[in-house]
Order: structure tokens, then sequence, then C-alpha cells
């Protein structure tokens, strides 16, 4: 595949994939209003004609942006797509992250938009349609807009002397609070979906350790807004995630805001 690396996050390039997510969010909100039905996928999640028609938009709208960049749709994914990455550039997207909590009638679900260049989201646009709320964050920074704030910029912390506030899964929480234990954690913020990552983005929480199974497409953006306001997402190990694989799936990762100085 040929693909030109010279190709650069532009303005334009970030209002327009940030319009798609809200056109997205927009028809996931129109589903969510109605009484949709739920269907299982053969891992047993569940899927929603909400994941399936913001997939299909986003789709589209980003072949019909840059009709050289390979799209990597969860839901495309589970039906057998696996498009040619090997130039190294690729949209990663999770149409809606938070089914669970879609179907639960929680308003954390997200849109995920991600641009992956050599294993690396370079580029990433989180949604919460049900509350109003926008993340993203690359090489311009890292920002964010909701409902009664408009658009600013957001930076990760270094956390506060009195303690660490962790962000911890609403519907995984597998080791989670086991692990925290090793840590000086002064409270905790239950979350659904990639706000996780947004909440740490926005200098708000400290640390969110998954133990539980995650795929690419459920990190990529939220991975991007937090390393662009100053955080970090890493293996236990302390290796970065890395996209693209031919395993979809993530390790146990950690992520963390702004290292403490030295």
């Amino acid at each position: 595949m040929n693909i030109n690396y010279s190709f650069a996050v532009t303005p334009d390039l970030v209002e327009n994939v940030r319009e798609t997510a809200r056109q997205a969010g927009a028809i996931i909100m129109d589903i969510y209003n109605s009484d949709f039905a739920v269907k299982s996928k053969e891992d047993r999640t569940p899927v929603t004609e909400a994941d399936e028609k913001s997939e299909d938009h986003i789709m589209r709208a980003l072949a019909s942006l840059t009709p050289d960049i390979p799209f990597i749709g969860e839901e495309s994914y589970a039906a057998g797509a696996r498009p040619d990455i090997s130039g190294g550039i690729f949209w990663l997207v999770d149409a809606l992250d938070g089914t669970k909590e879609f179907v639960r009638r929680l308003d954390e679900f997200t849109v995920n938009i991600a641009l992956v260049k050599n294993g690396e989201p370079k580029f990433g646009v989180v949604y919460a349609p049900a509350i109003d709320a926008m993340y993203w964050g690359g090489p311009m920074g890292a920002f964010a807009e909701t409902k009664n704030v408009p658009a600013h910029a957001i930076a990760a912390r270094v956390p506060e002397s009195g303690g660490m506030i962790a962000v911890t899964s609403r519907s995984h929480r597998g080791a989670e609070d086991d692990f925290l234990s090793a840590y000086n954690i002064k409270d905790k913020i239950q979350s659904g979906s990639s706000l996780k990552f947004c909440l740490i983005a926005a200098g708000e929480a400290d640390i969110y350790p998954r133990l539980a199974g995650t795929s690419e497409w459920d990190t990529a953006a939220g991975h991007a807004v937090l390393t662009a306001a100053g955080g970090s997402v890493k293996s236990l190990e302390g290796v970065n995630l890395v996209y693209g694989k031919d395993d979809i799936l993530n390790p146990h990762f950690i992520a963390l805001g702004r290292p403490a100085p030295r």
C-alpha cells in the first residue's frame, strides 16, 4: 500500500473529524431515545443498531475525507473485514464505546475516532453525546468542550501530595482495586468507556489501571488525548501500547497523568 507519510493532522482535518463524531453521536442519541433492540456477537458482547449505524456513518465520512487511509472499526472487524494497514497509517474507530452503559441507559458511552501512524495513536477524538462532552488531542495539544464550557486546552496534572484520584471501570473491575492498594489513593471515581482517559487528561484524576480485556479500538482515541495532555498509557511492564498488531487485543495497562518532578 502506498500512503504519503507526509500526511499531517491539519486544523481542517481536526474540525472535520470532530464534526463526524458529533454526527455519529446524533445518530446514537436518536436510537438511545427509542425502544431499541440488543443483540449478542459471537464473543457474547452486546451490539445495537446504534453501534452499526454510527460506525457506518463514520466509515463513509472518513472515506470521503481521507480516501487513501484504511479504516478499522469494531463492528466491521467483527464481521471479518481486515483492511491492508501495511502502509502504517489507518483510522481506528469504536463507534459506540460503552455499549453496556448504553443498554443500561447510563450516559457514559462515547464515540472514539483515532488516527494511528506507525503503531502510535497520533490524533484522537472522544465524544460523549449524552452529556455533550468532547475531548480531542494530537500534535496541536489536548482540548475539551463540554455543554457549559467552550473549547479550551486541557492538561494532565501531577498528583497532589495528599494522594491520587483513581478512575475505575464501571463494568469491568477485574483486579483493579487490589492493584490500586499499592498506591496512595485518596478517592475513586467510577466511569464507563474511554471517558476514563479523558478525566486524567483534563486533570480531574491521576490513575486508571485496566486489568481486564480491551481491544485496540477501545483505547486508541483516549490514548491520543491523554498523551497529548502530557500523560501516558503503558503496559504493566512499562511499555507503550502499540496499535495495528495482528492480535487486536491490548495487554493490561495503566494510564497515568504527569509524573511528579524528580
